[in-house]
């Protein structure tokens, strides 16, 4: 199965030059705890709750920061035509819950989160990621 048949299409992405304010009310507004984020029309970074509580709150930045001093700007992402099952596998190694997914001229086309594989696939890959996301430590860290 292919990432284009789990992802979800419809992304909204946040700008570098917002307010975590502002990106934590779009996050609210979808129920997301994610968002790309973009520069003019390139994707530069993804935001998450856990940047903003950890990065921005527990270090005493205010509401008004940016969203590109925040953000996580080593960007993970995969391609539209990718298996499943190889992203997926991706995702346990680089710890990370959700992926942007481009297409092969690297334009965004939406995101891919481990309750889409979930809910998709029904085959306990979904799983199998989470458990190498869970591990503790490694590369991805909101601290550093």
């Amino acid at each position: 199965m292919q990432v284009s048949e789990a992802m979800t299409r419809d992304v909204r992405v946040a700008n570098v030059e917002q307010t975590i304010e502002q990106a934590a009310q779009l996050m609210a507004g979808l129920d997301a705890g994610a968002l790309p984020v973009s520069d003019d029309s390139r994707l530069v970074g993804m935001i998450t709750d856990r940047d903003i509580a950890i990065r921005a709150v527990a270090r005493g930045k205010g509401p008004e920061t940016r969203v590109r001093d925040v953000m996580t700007d080593d960007v993970k992402y995969c391609f539209v035509d990718q298996e499943i099952e190889e992203v997926t596998r991706n995702m346990g190694d680089v710890q990370v819950r959700r992926l942007p997914v481009v297409d092969r001229d690297k334009q965004l086309v939406g995101i891919l989160s481990l309750g889409d594989v979930a809910v998709t696939t029904g085959d306990g890959v979904a799983g199998e990621a989470l458990m190498g996301i869970s591990r503790p430590g490694g590369a991805h860290s909101q601290t550093g």
